[in-house]
């Protein structure tokens, strides 16, 4: 158990906590499957803007590049489904469900803790503080490089998709818009393939984090996203 007197703006201090349900499990399960899906979509997006040599023999007894499409493709509808899906249990969900869609951009004490929790990963600090959901720094870098890309890469998936889908599918008629917007369909192919990046080094950082945090720390990280529960160490 951990020593809490209050909650101010997500950081613990004073009487002794339990482990805490943080992490509903519709949340856990969406965190999951995004997983599976960014992996599946980087690997498959930067097959299709880097193709892979021609295959021996005849074109037509060959279909991998199909399959490298279908792949990317599947993963997109599922990664989008599942978008829409967590953002609507940060409606009906718990307070933590909300923190990646909703930072405190104008509580001035939550910015005095982004700048801690800075200072914190940057070796400075000698001690960290314990938070119930993610840490304030979590929740900017979550908002900025995840949220904000997904909500992107899912509109300009689509705008592409819609392209080999034709001009009356329902993609062209929702999402084509952004192409001439963006200064046509190579700009969007460019800027689809330049946030996948930013995506992918976000992930990268995320896992470094988490990992460092639940050593660093002296509270749960990793298995709270498969349990649900917070546990502190003293």
């Amino acid at each position: 158990m951990f020593h809490v007197e209050r909650e101010v703006t997500g950081v613990l201090v004073g009487e002794r906590l339990p482990a805490v349900y943080v992490y509903q499990a519709p949340v856990r399960l969406w965190h999951w499957v995004n997983a599976l899906c960014i992996t599946v979509l980087a690997v498959t997006g930067y097959l299709i803007s880097h193709p892979l040599p021609t295959q021996p023999g005849e074109a037509s007894g060959h279909f991998l590049m199909g399959y490298i499409r279908f792949a990317h493709f599947a993963a997109a509808y599922l990664f989008a489904v599942g978008f829409l899906g967590r953002l609507y249990w940060a409606f009906v969900g718990n307070r933590h469900s909300r923190q990646i869609f909703t930072p405190p951009f104008a509580d001035l004490n939550w910015w005095k803790e982004v700048l801690f929790e800075l200072r914190w990963y940057l070796f400075l600090e000698k001690a960290p503080k314990k938070y119930l959901g993610h840490n304030p720094l979590a929740q900017v870098g979550m908002f900025f490089l995840f949220t904000l890309p997904s909500v992107f890469m899912i509109f300009t998936g689509f705008a592409l998709y819609g392209e080999g889908e034709g001009l009356g599918s329902w993609q062209s008629q929702a999402f084509g818009w952004l192409i001439p917007l963006m200064g046509g369909s190579q700009a969007v192919h460019s800027w689809h393939h330049l946030v996948m990046w930013v995506m992918v080094c976000f992930v990268i950082i995320h896992v470094y984090v988490a990992i460092r945090e639940d050593i660093m720390s002296r509270q749960s990280i990793i298995s709270t996203m498969v349990s649900g529960y917070r546990m502190f160490k003293d």
